[in-house]
């Protein structure tokens, strides 16, 4: 994995996790890899990725199980999402549209760019 400067290694080490969790690699009370499988995964300090998994557990993302480790809290793919989509709904979205007024790109552009990427999909507004 390569880390950018915006954030904490272990914030990005997390955001890592819960991607991987919307990707269905980890479902509902899946074992996720031990801190130090992790880290030497992700080539990091173990106590980098013990930061990553105790701000899990307090976000309820992960929960630990004594002995056998760390599991994806049932829910947990529904809580990310809901999460991320008001971050995207409040933070990108306002810059992406200042964007698009001052290239005037229209949500035509957008449609036409959206099906080119994506081929004949529809989404559930259609």
């Amino acid at each position: 994995m390569i880390f950018t400067n915006d954030k904490a290694i272990y914030i990005q080490m997390a955001d890592r996790l819960c991607d991987e969790i919307l990707a269905d690699k980890y479902k509902d009370d899946d074992r996720i890899p031990s801190v130090r499988e992790y880290a030497v995964l992700l080539e990091v300090n173990a106590n980098t990725v013990v930061k990553a998994y105790d701000e899990l557990s307090r976000a309820n993302i992960i929960y630990n199980k004594r002995g056998l480790g760390y599991f994806v809290t049932p829910g947990a793919k529904k809580q990310i999402m809901k999460e991320r989509k008001q971050e995207f709904m409040k933070e990108r979205l306002p810059e992406l549209f200042r964007q698009m007024q001052l290239l005037d790109i229209t949500l035509e552009d957008v449609k036409s760019a959206y099906a080119a990427t994506f081929g004949n999909e529809t989404t559930s507004n259609e």
